[in-house]
């Protein structure tokens, strides 16, 4: 398999001409293109479930410490995971205890990107063993992922796709920074500039502005391990850059804990007091022992697989150091940012934090918690009104007037949050989950509004003192049952995603419509008899109008849930379809139909209506 990396010509001890710094240039930029391409495409792959596993077992420090681990290995960005911590303790869905592992267990986890570079040191004339070096198998990667990211139409195997070529465009970037830099392990201006760095503290600052440049440690980490081919990079010049490497990557969880809540704001600094504290602990103990052994390692040029080595035992000895003191620093922490709780961490909509943004699937699924218990709210606002149509409670009208307010606030904050979760990077599938969600909280907030009129509807009676005959009576509890019945049915279509449930809706509206219509007609006829009057007909009007359009609220929610399920499936086509042709709809609508059948009024009426016909 021939290597496809950049050689630079046999300079001699030059240094490096204007191609050169090209060449560098590029393969750093493909370095970073790939980095963003395989952290991303990882995270849209497995984040949200790796983010579910995390917060259902980050129990202790030690589990934390465990799955942090493991979804910065799966999701290769340690600086994507402690942001995503950083939303959760924000959100309240993480606490200090819990995120405090997580934070260790993602600085581990990242070093596995400088041991997957490190394979191209692999040098051997053994055909398997060459088969490791990724310059031998990455081209074999690539052609899969072009392959899937072309020819195949489904979300996962693309997203897969984009990950292998973000693999080969990244191990292709090394190959061209490591060539183009080749020819300065003779040359003279470079290897007195890198004398400089054999000062810490100049090491440190370097590693330190570099990774806050690029938002990325494993990225700096790449760079350095390029560097390495030159055999100038000593140990002496490594271990303070890559210290300075840690100390940059607690960038990215510093913004993402601005403006947010107090504890929010703690994450953040557990994980800088923890590169601060721990792993300049570790360094200080490595130099030393180099002093009081007089080992002469510092001097000794570093390999690719050397700085992969330094940088998993800076950050899993400072891990294993902090374990013990995870209270201690959290005490710590909590001294450094004194305050008040704020005053939004006992909000319903807390989880709608923007710092959740960072995740947006994760962000959506918060979302779509919110709505769920929206659409509780909404139903138990309907079914507390119906209550008390003929038995007015003041108390319990008060309380639907409140939880309508509130339901209004449910709808202004979720609509905005989800206008921002689609304006990030998300797949067309969690596209489409967010656009049913907007469509949603417009119904959910609409039937809210018909519970604030139906309770309007028994005050009137009240205030009135408006008798309605025993046949009246038994006719609207008949459709309070149906209206009772299809709010059920569609709250448990939406809380489960149950396509089967939200098929059994929309037979049970046109019944709706139908019982709404036998009532009209029965209450002409009574009219007509002087067993009722216009006042009567004008309350009887609202209270069917509003139960009638709750009713079609509900087949909006169940046809979003099956447009969701059906890819984008034509409402209209779908519902003249299936009532025709669909034995699961003809079959629900005859029981319905019978279950809830208004006999007509002794005057009769006409004869589709009284047969209960479509």
């Amino acid at each position: 398999m021939p290597d496809f990396r950049f050689e630079s010509p046999d300079r001699g001890s030059e240094d490096l001409d204007i191609f050169d710094i090209l060449a560098m240039i590029g393969g750093l930029c493909m370095f970073l293109l790939g980095m963003r391409l395989m952290s991303t495409n990882l995270e849209q792959c497995a984040g949200r479930k790796m983010s579910a596993l995390l917060l259902k077992f980050a129990g202790t420090p030690i589990r934390g410490f465990l799955f942090g681990m493991m979804v910065t290995v799966v999701i290769q960005s340690s600086s994507a995971t402690t942001a995503m911590v950083v939303g959760f303790v924000s959100a309240g869905m993480l606490t200090l205890q819990q995120s405090f592992g997580i934070v260790l267990g993602a600085n581990v986890g990242t070093t596995i990107t400088a041991w997957i570079i490190s394979l191209s040191g692999i040098d051997s004339d053994v055909v398997w063993i060459r088969f490791l070096k990724p310059t031998s198998f990455t081209p074999v990667l690539a052609l899969i992922g072009i392959v899937l990211v072309i020819f195949s139409k489904r979300r996962k195997r693309n997203e897969i796709g984009m990950v292998l070529l973000g693999f080969a465009v990244l191990m292709f970037g090394i190959s061209a920074m490591s060539g183009a830099v080749s020819g300065l392990s003779e040359s003279e201006g470079f290897a007195s500039a890198m004398t400089a760095f054999t000062n810490p503290v100049l090491g440190v600052l370097v590693g330190t502005g570099l990774t806050a440049i690029i938002q990325s440690s494993s990225a700096s980490v790449g760079i350095l391990q390029a560097l390495s081919v030159t055999g100038k990079i000593t140990f002496g010049i490594a271990v303070p850059v890559i210290l300075g490497q840690n100390f940059g990557a607690c960038v990215t969880a510093m913004i993402a804990s601005i403006g947010a809540p107090r504890d929010a704001k703690r994450a953040a600094l557990i994980h800088l007091t923890f590169n601060l504290i721990f792993k300049t602990a570790v360094v200080l103990l490595f130099y030393l022992a180099v002093a009081v052994f007089a080992l002469p390692i510092l001097s000794q040029a570093t390999s690719i697989t050397d700085i992969a080595l330094i940088h998993t035992l800076i950050n899993l000895a400072a891990a294993l150091l902090a374990l013990p003191f995870s209270k201690p620093l959290i005490k710590l922490t909590g001294l450094v940012t004194r305050g008040k709780r704020g005053k939004n961490e006992d909000s319903p909509f807390r989880s709608l934090d923007d710092h959740m943004l960072t995740t947006p699937e994760l962000a959506l699924a918060n979302c779509e918690n919110v709505v769920k218990e929206m659409a509780e709210k909404a139903v138990d606002c309907m079914h507390k009104a119906i209550g008390i149509l003929f038995s007015y409670d003041a108390q319990t009208a008060q309380k639907i007037r409140e939880q309508e307010d509130l339901i209004d606030q449910y709808e202004d904050h979720a609509g905005s949050y989800l206008i921002k979760i689609s304006a990030q990077p998300i797949n067309e599938k969690a596209g489409a989950e967010a656009a049913m969600l907007l469509r949603l909280i417009g119904d959910f907030e609409r039937i809210s509004d018909h519970s604030v009129n139906l309770v309007e509807s028994a005050e009137e009676i009240r205030d009135k003192n408006i008798k309605f005959s025993s046949d009246a009576r038994k006719e609207l509890a008949v459709l309070e049952q149906a209206v009772d019945d299809i709010l059920a049915l569609t709250l448990k279509s939406f809380l489960e995603n149950s396509g089967e449930d939200a098929e059994l809706v929309e037979p049970l509206e046109q019944v709706i419509d139908l019982c709404r219509e036998r009532i009209r007609l029965n209450h002409t006829i009574r009219l007509q008899k002087s067993e009722c009057t216009l006042e009567h007909g004008f309350v009887l009007s609202d209270i069917l109008t509003n139960l009638e359009r709750v009713s079609d609220h509900c087949s909006n929610i169940a046809g979003c849930i099956l447009e969701t399920r059906h890819d984008e499936m034509d409402m209209h086509r779908y519902l003249s379809a299936v009532r025709t042709q669909s034995e699961t709809y003809q079959s629900a609508y005859a029981g319905y139909a019978e279950k809830y059948f208004i006999p007509a009024s002794q005057a009769g009426t006409p004869a589709g209506v009284a047969e209960g016909k479509n």
